[in-house]
């Protein structure tokens, strides 16, 4: 059974319509002040769609599309409405009307494809050059011309020379250790495709932690995306696959392992929530998702509280000066309840200024608002840029390569000159 069908519409708009408390926390409303792309707003438009009293045209797909699923209006209904996973259904169904933009497609067989991304990874980084003046201490680069979906004036990723899955073999193991001695203290690392192959520093700082901690290392080396690109974008054929494959392969090593961590807010929420979400009319495989979902925690979650790792920090001899401040990514706050464990460990060795609101999304939006509607993802960034700056922190730091992307933006456009770092890097760099 469809989602969209799980839904009295009716009843839904009309206590809807009398509270509203989404409104002033939705991140689109906050943009254009428009009642359409508010949460209620959505609501009643599904539900005329589910009526047949809505037509899916190129009006209607724009609206669905300007959602940035952040999760806010989620986190304050009374009624705990999953807005969010309504519109991704809806998207599904956009998809398959109007298709999908060439360059998503191309993206998202690049995702069913490591060793094919990986070549073009590598030839990335070798003439990456010549279209992009790189800023390695940001670990961002600007466009030396414009391109029909890459504007000239945005900071943007670039990829690493080699990819993390690709540096590392596959069991690295704690001190003396032999492997068919040890199926305990062992952990997984589910890297993400950003840190994969541009933030590559965040997995490194991850194998040195666990290093540090004694703890034994496995690296799945056929591991694919999480999915989180194409189920946010309505291509579910994409998802069907890679959710498959994913449990398929994490089946057949998942019991000699304590956990998987990802330091990925999106990818964790992905495994840990949507795949479950997605598979929600295909039982087997629902509970086949749940099963490992079990197993699979944001890093600083899991670090902080199964490992001794406060107490290393704590009693490292590191000076680590530095200024920092927290954002807190939607998938890791608002859909994983993960926000005090990174603050707890950060504090050990850094100063931490809190920003006025670390809860507001900092707007990414998923691969549709970063290209067709990227002015919305630009308007999004420019509060959170300001409220960077009034804490005066020199790094802003989450557990989200999104959000680094649209961050690092963000303080570009604003003109903004501090440095963004997901926290397992300042982990790593605070210990011995």
């Amino acid at each position: 059974m469809n989602i969209l069908d799980k839904f009295d519409y009716t009843e839904i708009s009309d206590d809807c319509v009398k509270c509203g408390k989404c409104k002033p926390v939705c991140t689109i409303f906050n943009i254009n002040q428009d009642e359409a792309t508010s949460p209620r707003g959505f609501i009643d438009l599904l539900g005329a769609y589910k009526r047949d009293e809505l037509e899916l045209d190129k009006n209607a797909k724009d609206i669905f599309e300007s959602c940035f699923l952040c999760t806010n209006c989620v986190e304050v209904c009374p009624n705990d409405l999953p807005t969010d996973m309504i519109i991704e259904q809806v998207r599904s169904d956009i998809a398959k009307k109007f298709g999908i933009a060439w360059y998503k497609r191309a993206f998202f067989f690049l995702l069913k494809h490591r060793k094919t991304m990986d070549i073009l990874s590598s030839l990335g980084w070798v003439f990456q050059t010549c279209a992009l003046k790189l800023d390695s201490k940001k670990q961002s680069a600007l466009p030396r011309f414009s391109l029909p979906i890459i504007k000239k004036d945005r900071a943007l990723p670039f990829a690493d020379k080699r990819s993390f899955l690709n540096k590392y073999p596959q069991n690295i193991l704690a001190k003396d250790k032999k492997i068919e001695e040890n199926k305990k203290n062992k952990v997984a690392i589910f890297i993400g495709c950003m840190s994969n192959y541009t933030y590559t520093n965040t997995g490194d700082s991850l194998v040195k932690i666990l290093k540090k901690l004694d703890l034994d290392i496995f690296i799945p080396k056929k591991q694919l995306c999480c999915g989180a690109p194409a189920y946010f974008t309505g291509d579910f054929d994409t998802v069907d696959y890679l959710v498959k494959k994913n449990i398929e392969y994490f089946e057949t090593w998942i019991d000699d392992v304590d956990a998987i961590i990802s330091p990925e807010a999106t990818c964790s929420a992905m495994i840990n929530q949507d795949w479950e979400h997605y598979l929600h009319d295909q039982p087997e495989w629902k509970e086949r998702a749940i099963t490992i979902s079990k197993k699979v925690f944001l890093a600083t979650k899991w670090l902080e509280n199964n490992t001794d790792l406060k107490n290393l920090l704590a009693n490292s001899t590191k000076q680590m000066n530095a200024s920092i401040t927290y954002h807190d990514p939607c998938h890791a706050k608002k859909m994983q309840g993960v926000w005090e464990e990174p603050r707890e460990l950060l504090k050990q060795n850094y100063i931490l200024t809190e920003m006025s609101d670390s809860n507001r999304c900092c707007g990414f939006g998923g691969v549709t608002m970063q290209s067709e509607k990227y002015e919305y993802a630009k308007a999004a960034g420019m509060p959170k840029a300001a409220m960077i700056k009034e804490t005066k922190a020199e790094i802003v730091s989450a557990e989200c390569s999104a959000c680094r992307m649209q961050i690092t933006n963000s303080l570009y456009q604003a003109d903004v000159n501090v440095q963004f770092k997901n926290p397992i890097e300042l982990i790593a760099d605070a210990l011995d």
